[in-house]
This record gives C-alpha cells, structure tokens and sequence, in this order.
C-alpha cells in the first residue's frame, strides 16, 4: 500500500465564530478491510502528526515521544477491532483540539466501521462514555488497551456504522537537545523525528521487561489473542505484540494442519519495525522456510540471522545482515503436545537476549501455540457444520408451475449448525410442497431433529397423505424418536449409578447434573403446504402451522391476512389431529412465510411483529416481486435494531403469475 494523502480540514469548535485562529486540523481516510489496513492507519497517524508539528501549531509543540507511540498504538488497535469485526472499508479520522477554558489540548482519533458483523457489545445509551475496561460487555479485541492509554474513549452506533473514538491529552513538550533551541529548528526535528519512527527512541528496559512489565504484557496478548478464530489473523497480531516492544524484528511460521513429516511450513506473518524493510525480510525468509530439530522443545534456539553469510560462528554469535548486528532466536510453537509452527525473531545491536525476556517471549509463544490450536478447532468445527448444513437443506429447490418464489437464508452462526429449514418439492398428482420448519436450540442437537424431520416429511408427502395427515404422522415419529432416546438416557444413567426425575420428567444424576440430552422432547415448529396450478391460473393452496409464525397472504391492493390457524407445536402432544386451511392464490396474490427469527427479532424490550409489525412490513410490499418482498422484509429485520440478528432467520415468499 503506498502513501496515503492527508485530507486536510477543520472543525470550528463549538462557540466560536467563523474566522478565529483556533479552528482545529483534521486529518481524514479510508483504508480497506484487510489486514494491510492497521499499518496503513500507523503511518498515517504519525504523517498527520509530522505535518500539524511543521505548521508549528501551538498545541504541536505538546507531542511527546510517548504520545506519538500512544496515538500510533491507539489508531493500530482501532482499525485493526474494525477489521476484525466488520471487515468493511474503515473510515478513519484524526483531529487535533487546542486547549480550551476547560480542557487541556488534545488528539481524537475516531475509526468507523460500515454494516459491522459483530458489533461490540454495549448496553449504554448513544454515545457511549467512557468505559470500563473490565466490564465484560465493553470489551471487544485489544479495547482494554484503548482504555489504559486514553482519557476517554467510547462507542457510537448508527444505522449501519459503528464508530469507536479514543481522546488522548497532549503532554507539556519534553526537551530536544540545545541545538533545537529554536522554534523553527526545533519544529523540524520533531517533524523528522515523527516521521522516523523506526529510530529507537528509548533504549528498552529489559530488567522492567522481566519484572511487572511481564504481567501487563502477557495480560493484553491474552486479551488480544483469546477468542480469534482465524489462524492468521492470530499470527499476524502475534507480530504486532513482539514487534517492537521485544523485538526489531519476527517472523511466524504456521505448519500445514494435515500436514506430515515432508510437508513444508507456510510463512504467516512477517513484522520488522521499519516497515520499508518488511518485505525485503520477507523475500530473504521465502527462500528458507524454518525448520527445528525434532529434539527441540518450547525454548529458544539460536538461529543465523536472515540473509547472513555462514561463517562458522557459534550459536549466539553476533550476525550480521545490512550492516546491523544482532541476535536470533526461534521457538517451536506447540499446543496439545503437537508442533503448530514457529516463531523467529531478532533483536539488533546485542550479542545475547537477556535470560528474562527470552522467557517471557517462550511464555508469550505458549499462548499463540493455544490461540493457533482453538482457531484451528473452531475452522474444523465450522467445516463440519458448513458440509452439515448442506446435507441437511436442499441443493436446488422445486420451480412450481405459475409460481415464482424467493427464499432467504441466514444462520445466526457461521460456526453453528442453525435449527432453520426449508424445502420445495414436486410429488404425484400435480401437487407441489413447501416446508418451511424451526428445530428448537441448534447445533448437533437441531441437526438430528431435521435430518429426520426434511426426510420424513417428502416420504409422506409423497406417499400422498394430505397436509393435515403428514403433520399426525410427523409429530408421532418425534415422539416415538424421543421416547426411544428418554430409554436410552435412562440405561445411561442407570450404567453411571442411578439417578432421580424432576417433576418436568428431567433426567438428572444424583449428584443434581443434567444429562446429556436427558430424554427431553424434540419440539418441531413446522409450516407445510402443498399447491396445485389452476386452469385458469393462479393455484390452489392447502397449508397447515404447527406452532409456528402464521404465514401471511398479501393482495395487489396491499392488504394482508393470515393464511392459516395456529395449532400446537410438533413433539409435544401425543393425541392431537392437524387441521388444514385451503384457499386460492390468484394472480399478483403472495404469501409470506416466515421463522421466529424475523418475528422475534428484538430491539430492546421490543419485537419485530409487536402490533403486527410483520404484517405493516408486508402491506408496504404491494407491487414488488417476490425477490423484491424478500429482499425488503430482510432488510427491515436487519434494520430493525442496531445489532446483528441472534438468531437463525428464514423466510419464503411465494408469488402466483
């Protein structure tokens, strides 16, 4: 990514007229959502800073060493939080407020985010104040540095945007040398010095390092690397945490996952203070993927330093690679007594790393071996459950003559199998069914549910059942499916040591723990239906709800009206007959189905289909296609409320022509 343009401007601070001196510089971007985007916004910010210093802005003479490492720090962990989270094109800005009456002069840095995935979570009104950095709720990836390091810092959420914003106070000016006596000169050298950030500012304090700067450091890579869940994204936060505060320089090497004794590890994250010298260090570790003897464990090894010649010097030695010496170390990173990778990193100017910090380092490398192994877990998980998924939905759904359809499908949960499903399927007699059904929980326990639910429901069907007949059959295989799993529960629990019911009938262990999957019933919410195409056009339509959402029927002329009556939900009730509504769906007619993830999508205290939200939703649809009523009943939902839907969201629209 080359340079990136300062958008100049400024912002009139409130009470001021137009014309006075104290408007305040700002300086504005927008990086793209990937991970080149942190070191983008780092040279940025301290650009912004290099340039506000050369102007000779009264509040620039207050930049300090530390405050520019603090904004830096401040704009990397921001739209880094964005990228993670939202991975859209992030909005970055940077202003700088001269003192006021009430307040010291200081430098804001604002990063936003477009339509977040996850947004962070938080109770508090709009805008948010400052935080606590240990509640929980307020803590998303690395926010709890943004807290250390600012005077305020909070969360702002619109419609589709999410803006973080962090205000550091400017320091009183730390002395330059007496040859910067003067403003002009001075101002020059802290413009250079800005722009340099790879000069070494401060010698680091290794014996800090080994002491209580240990705990403070391996608490916020804990913090940061907990709970990531791409192996990458964990390596290349890696780098950023050992380069520069232990290190000029890392390199991380990932092993492949099937991979055996021959395979060769992929170089994942490449980080050198200077960043102009990255992808030099990159080029010259290409050549030679890092490979530690089997005999190695957890601890450091001297290794030659990149790009050295081998000159017989032994391990520790002083290396040297563009003029500069300095040491090598490795560190296998393992999880579960298995190799994942490696990490390689160097310092300059030193023949030996201090013994305390090459073991913080070995403790720090310890946690990326947990964090690679748990994003390795999770991607396993979230493969199996994406190859579930398709197992348990349809391929291709049915065209039914003289009716187009529109169909929306969205799992709360990449990682999770979602307890939504959906089916259209032609059967004998000219007849076409629809399903549309919501499997209480998720994951492997709704997975099964509709595994035998989706199957079951084509077989009756197609063995010509009627709609009313299919759901009597369906809701005794439940039952007869739970009952058989309640005995075997109970064998299970009788092989453990006995065990006592509850009043609701819960299987639980003597000592008072539930079971898994304790005998409870399979409850199957479930909207199925069946259409035969009119001679004159249009079709006839029978359907039957089972606890689930009524489906809606919308004329030409924007009314709407439910299209069926509520019964009970399926797998609860033994003795129980399911009764179906018939009707004719003429030209232009749609009807509407939908899960209770659209109904009971929550906003606050509020629902989506309070005061027959869904219905007014659909009113508003009259004349669109059925692609169009999906796509728009979609987008109410999701604009519903501020957060991402938390739960599975399914909806089938079907038009006749």
């Amino acid at each position: 990514m080359g340079p990136i343009p300062l958008q100049r401007d400024t912002v009139q601070r409130p009470g001021n007229h137009v014309g006075q001196a104290d408007a305040q510089p700002v300086a504005r971007t927008s990086l793209p959502g990937n991970l080149l985007a942190p070191a983008a916004a780092r040279r940025f910010v301290r650009a912004a800073l290099a340039e506000w210093t050369g102007l000779g802005l009264p509040a620039a003479v207050g930049f300090s060493d530390r405050l520019a490492d603090d904004a830096v720090t401040v704009a990397d962990e921001l739209v880094t939080n964005a990228v993670v989270h939202a991975g859209t094109t992030v909005e970055l800005l940077f202003r700088l407020e001269e003192a006021a009456e009430d307040e010291a002069a200081a430098l804001v840095l604002e990063v936003a985010d477009h339509h977040p995935a996850r947004s962070v979570r938080s109770e508090r009104p709009d805008p948010v104040p400052a935080a606590d950095p240990d509640d929980p709720a307020e803590v998303g990836r690395g926010l709890q540095v943004i807290a250390a390091l600012a005077e305020r810092w909070g969360i702002t959420y619109r419609t589709g945007l999410k803006t973080v914003w962090a205000r550091l106070p400017v320091d009183d000016w730390t002395a330059l040398p007496e040859a910067a006596a003067e403003p002009e000169l001075r101002s020059g050298l802290r413009t250079a010095e800005l722009l340099a950030p790879t000069a070494r500012r401060a010698l680091r304090d290794d014996a800090d390092w080994a002491g209580r700067g240990a705990l403070s450091f391996l608490a916020e890579a804990s913090d940061l690397l907990a709970g990531q869940l791409d192996e990458d994204i964990v390596a290349a936060l890696a780098g950023q945490l050992l380069v520069p505060r232990l290190a000029d320089w890392c390199a991380i090497w990932l092993e492949p996952e099937n991979g055996g004794p021959a395979a060769v590890p992929r170089l994942a994250s490449v980080w050198h203070r200077d960043e102009a010298e990255t992808g030099q260090l990159r080029t010259v570790l290409e050549r030679d993927p890092i490979r530690l003897p089997e005999r190695v464990g957890t601890g450091p090894v001297s290794m030659p330093w990149p790009g050295a010649d081998e000159d017989g010097a032994g391990p520790g030695a002083d290396r040297r690679s563009n003029g500069r010496a300095g040491a090598a170390l490795a560190y296998r990173i393992t999880a579960g007594g298995r190799t994942l990778g490696a990490v390689l990193l160097g310092r300059e100017g030193i023949a030996r790393v201090p013994d305390g910090v090459t073991a913080l380092i070995e403790d720090f490398v310890r946690r990326v071996g947990l964090a690679v192994g748990a994003a390795r877990a999770y991607t396993r998980q979230a493969t199996i459950s994406r190859i579930l998924q398709r197992g348990l939905l349809p391929s291709k759904v049915a065209d039914i003559p003289g009716v187009t359809s529109s169909l929306v499908y969205e799992p709360s949960d990449d990682g999770v199998v979602g307890g939504d499903f959906y089916d259209i399927f032609a059967c004998p007699g000219d007849r076409w069914c629809f399903i549309l059904g919501d499997v209480q929980g998720s994951g492997p326990e709704a997975a099964v549910v509709t595994g035998l639910a989706r199957p079951w429901l084509r077989l009756l069907a197609r063995e010509g059942f009627r709609v009313g007949e299919v759901l009597d059959r369906l809701n005794r295989l439940l039952l007869d499916d739970a009952m058989e799993t309640a005995e075997a529960a109970a064998l299970m629990v009788a092989a453990a040591g006995g065990q006592h019911l509850t009043e609701g009938g819960q299987h639980l262990r003597e000592d008072g723990q539930q079971l898994p999957d304790g005998g409870q019933p399979r409850f199957l919410s479930l909207l199925y239906g069946e259409m035969v195409p009119l001679p004159g056009g249009g079709v006839r339509c029978t359907l039957a709800s089972a606890g689930h959402p009524l489906p809606l029927l919308l004329r030409p002329d924007g009314t709407v009206r439910p299209a069926a009556e509520p019964q009970v939900l399926l797998g609860v009730v033994e003795d129980v007959a399911y009764e179906s509504q018939s009707f004719d769906l003429a030209p232009g007619d749609s009807l509407l189905c939908v899960t209770d993830g659209v109904t009971e999508r929550r906003s606050g205290p509020l629902m989506f289909d309070d005061g027959d939200g869904l219905a007014q939703a659909l009113a508003g649809c009259a004349g669109l296609t059925a692609e169009g009523i999906a796509d728009r009943i979609k987008r109410a939902v999701h604009e519903f409320a501020e957060r991402p839907p938390d739960d599975d969201l399914a909806l089938v629209v079907l038009q006749a022509q």
